[in-house]
């Protein structure tokens, strides 16, 4: 507020419900103004093709994307392969440490039963019981891991779904632009043609604008 405002407000001859309604006008049109530039900024970057460029081909893209998601979805079966394989040679181990356990504990509690003044047999005979039960526990989480891997492979068949049908996608894009190609052909090459103006009499432009009498010596041309 200014000072002549303030003083008007002081001596009362200030309306303050217009000088609000007045500022909050100037604020709601300030909003749609920069509202309405973000938006006409927005759409004319949208209107504007990128350069056919190799980053914006987008058949290109698109080979690109079938190629390297085959090449890391073989990256991860092999990986997915190696593990299970680990897993196997666990399990096998196991099946010989429950083999070993399994006689140690026998051997402990017929000692137990010959010599009960001696608990470090007695000891013995439960710790053996309780690796048999711990290699059980570790046989369940290892098949467990195993079925879960094989569930991922399983899951991992549908991006060959998805990569059959980007490469649908291409082949269609190709057989279109194949097609509009063929639809666009010519008798005459294009270097051989009458040059023509980009604009013509009465657009906004004056760049390379070809007038009526230019308009009417082409038909004559072509009228010959």
């Amino acid at each position: 507020m200014t000072q002549e405002e303030l003083d008007a407000l002081m001596a009362g001859d200030l309306d303050l419900d217009a000088e609000e309604e007045s500022l909050q006008e100037a604020v709601t049109e300030g909003s749609e103004a920069e509202s309405s530039g973000v938006e006409e900024g927005g759409e004319a970057e949208a209107l504007i093709p990128p350069p056919a460029t190799k980053e914006h081909q987008v058949v290109h893209q698109l080979d690109d994307v079938t190629r390297d998601s085959e090449e890391k979805a073989s990256e991860i079966f092999d990986a997915l392969d190696a593990v299970m394989n680990d897993i196997d040679g666990a399990l096998a181990a196991i099946e010989k440490m429950d083999a070993i356990s399994n006689g140690f504990e026998e051997m402990f509690a017929t000692l137990m039963q010959k010599f009960p003044s001696v608990k470090r047999f007695e000891t013995a005979a439960e710790e053996a019981k309780r690796l048999r039960e711990l290699s059980s526990e570790v046989t369940d989480m290892l098949q467990s891991a195993n079925d879960q891997i094989l569930g991922a492979m399983d899951t991992m068949q549908y991006q060959d779904i998805h990569r059959q049908k980007i490469e649908r996608v291409i082949n269609i894009m190709r057989a279109l632009s194949r097609y509009m190609s063929a639809l666009f052909e010519g008798s005459i090459e294009d270097e051989k043609r009458v040059k023509s103006a980009r604009h013509i009499e009465g657009d906004t432009t004056t760049e390379e604008v070809i007038s009526n009498d230019d308009i009417e010596a082409l038909i004559a041309q072509f009228g010959k």
